[in-house]
């Protein structure tokens, strides 16, 4: 898939692990939403690398899209593969390390479990 601006992409079928290529030792990412309510971004991972333990004030959801990975929340180790997810949490310590090269879906949800 090219690389089309979000506006592009409204209203278009597309797989989201299409959306951002593996790069050599690195982390790649791409944001297609981002608003007051979250976001979304996709990551690629090479092999190795990873994203140390934080946390995060809202809960988070991730998606693998492709390959494999471990993932810590809480002290609690899984290994993850492609058409798995996960719920981290608002303030729950996480990280993540790539087993494998994977690719990963990022659903930041910001809001109180009170609101209507």
């Amino acid at each position: 898939m090219t690389r089309e601006s979000k506006q592009d992409l409204a209203g278009k079928v597309f797989e989201m692990k299409d959306l951002v290529e593996y790069q050599t030792g690195t982390v790649a990412s791409r944001m297609i939403i981002n608003n007051k309510a979250g976001s979304i971004t996709i990551f690629s991972f090479d092999k190795d690398e990873g994203l140390s333990e934080h946390t995060a004030p809202y809960d988070a959801v991730v998606m693998i899209l492709d390959g494999e990975c471990e993932v810590w929340v809480a002290g609690v180790t899984h290994a993850m593969k492609a058409g798995e997810t996960i719920i981290f949490p608002a303030h729950a310590p996480h990280a993540l390390s790539a087993t494998s090269r994977f690719k990963m879906a990022l659903i930041m949800i910001r809001g109180s479990e009170d609101a209507p």
